[in-house]
């Protein structure tokens, strides 16, 4: 299906084809009305922090310059208050609005200006002040140019920040910032894993939100075992859905004090089936993934919720170290990991494929305890690019998935967070249309976005070995794929010539 889908549509309702013209000129209207309005709303945004940072500013210049820190703290308050009362917001939401408009008009140059040219919204502002705490002035300046600025020394490839979605822009900022960050990763991780925690949250309908706080690879092993072990008991007597499923199994699994099995799963009104499955037994020989009905959120400093989506497996059948008493998972995962990291040399962060950056020390022990199905990826250390795994014919080999995985990420279609273990192959050029199946001629979109492809006009631009498809919508849209970004890696001074 192509652009001239409208047309063919108009034409088999009866409409003329001049009237299907009109009807396109007035749908690719309204698409340029909506991007004005986007830009609109952040010019806006840029009017109102600028406002919110004058107000703050004036409030100081009023007050008396002999006030005491108690007298300050209380003007302070009064100014989110009367903020707040404005704005028609809790103080707690002031407050933050005033931290980043501080930020914004006195740290972030760059990124004010974008928002007041319309070119990132409000929520890619916010996202680079979240992710520049912490780092030094220099830094900070250099994560905006780095993906703000296209001519910077170092900018980023793939799909510009501004047409990402704010969702997955945090992704690719959060590895930058990894990268970058002043304290080590392992002196972070440290300190943040020392806040691990259990959230318990009600919700309505007699519902509640239950999540925990935990390392990342401990958080990826819970997720993608009750994903293995979710998939295995699919099959054609069993009505429930995936997540239905794994939501139920995590359940039987805290609740019912066993180890070895998850008997009598219950349904989605809380029976019991009565069905008893060797979950555990079973979850070890499962492909386990990412599933598709959960938002990925992963949050700082190697830490994840546990209803994050990453793709480590641990195998039932194989030992699991314990660490603080909580049991450290195996993992079914590429991970890329720069060789003097390895080495124990540097303190670069390692990829965890559907996470991000981890420490190198968790690289390590995946590594030493790594199921069988475990990759490792080790990184050239000239420029941080992992190895091309090669090409036969139709079908696409196990390497060649590895690599799409290695070089996408995730899949390709704009916005989407389905991580690449779930994903399908994909001939962008047909091989009945003599495509090839080499990683030049493959895209790896998840099964949704992979029907859209040939149910609709969405269409991907050609890849190559190193960057995933683009997309071309029904209505003419050119939209670019997100590079992983990868970063060169560090060598140490004195090592090479």
């Amino acid at each position: 299906m192509d652009n001239s889908t409208a047309v063919d549509t108009a034409e088999v309702l009866g409409a003329p084809a001049g009237a299907a013209d009109l009807l396109r000129q007035e749908y690719d209207g309204c698409l340029d009305t909506l991007v004005e309005i986007t830009r609109e709303e952040a010019r806006l945004a840029a009017r109102k922090v600028r406002t919110v940072a004058r107000c703050a500013q004036l409030a100081r210049t009023m007050a008396s310059p002999s006030m005491t820190l108690q007298e300050e703290s209380a003007h302070g308050m009064a100014l989110v208050a009367e903020l707040a009362g404005v704005l028609t917001v809790s103080e707690p939401a002031a407050a933050n609005l005033l931290a980043e408009a501080h930020e914004l008009t006195t740290a972030l140059p760059l990124t004010l200006s974008s928002l007041e040219a319309g070119t990132i919204s409000w929520q890619h502002a916010r996202i680079v002040v979240d992710e520049t705490n912490g780092l030094s002035p220099e830094g900070a300046q250099a994560l905006e140019a780095h993906f703000l600025d296209p001519a910077a020394p170092n900018p980023a490839r793939g799909a510009p920040a501004w047409e990402m979605v704010a969702g997955r822009f945090r992704a690719k900022a959060r590895t930058w910032r990894e990268c970058h960050h002043p304290v080590g990763i392992e002196k972070r991780h440290a300190q943040s894993a020392a806040d691990r925690r259990l959230l318990f949250a009600p919700a309505r309908d007699g519902m509640a939100w239950l999540s925990a706080y935990l390392p990342a690879d401990t958080a990826s092993g819970i997720w993608n075992r009750a994903t293995a072990a979710a998939r295995a008991m699919q099959g054609p007597d069993e009505d429930k859905t995936l997540t239905q499923l794994r939501a139920d199994i995590a359940a039987t699994w805290l609740l019912g004090g066993n180890s070895g099995a998850a008997d009598n799963v219950p349904d989605r009104a809380g029976n019991v089936s009565g069905r008893a499955v060797d979950v555990l037994g079973r979850a070890g020989s499962v492909p386990g993934g990412a599933g598709d009905d959960l938002e990925y959120l992963p949050v700082r400093d190697t830490a994840l919720p546990a209803i994050s989506e990453t793709n480590a497996v641990p195998a039932a059948s194989e030992p699991m170290e314990l660490l603080g008493g909580v049991p450290s998972p195996q993992a079914q995962v590429l991970i890329m990991v720069p060789v003097m990291a390895l080495l124990g040399v540097t303190e670069e962060p390692a990829m965890l494929d559907g996470y991000g950056p981890i420490p190198p020390s968790m690289a390590r022990q995946l590594i030493a305890n790594g199921a069988k199905s475990f990759h490792r990826v080790l990184i050239d250390p000239r420029d941080g690019a992992p190895l091309e795994i090669g090409r036969t014919s139709y079908p696409v080999t196990k390497a060649q998935r590895r690599w799409l995985r290695l070089r996408d990420g995730k899949c390709p279609f704009p916005g989407c967070t389905n991580q690449s273990l779930d994903n399908e192959a994909d001939h962008v050029l047909a091989w009945a249309n003599g495509g090839t199946t080499g990683v030049s001629n493959l895209g790896q979109p998840c099964r949704r976005h992979h029907s859209l492809r040939h149910a609709t006009g969405w269409t991907p631009t050609e890849p190559s070995k190193d960057n995933p498809p683009g997309w071309i919508s029904p209505a003419g849209r050119r939209y670019q794929s997100e590079h992983p970004d990868w970063e060169p890696p560090h060598l140490p001074e004195g090592l090479v010539d």
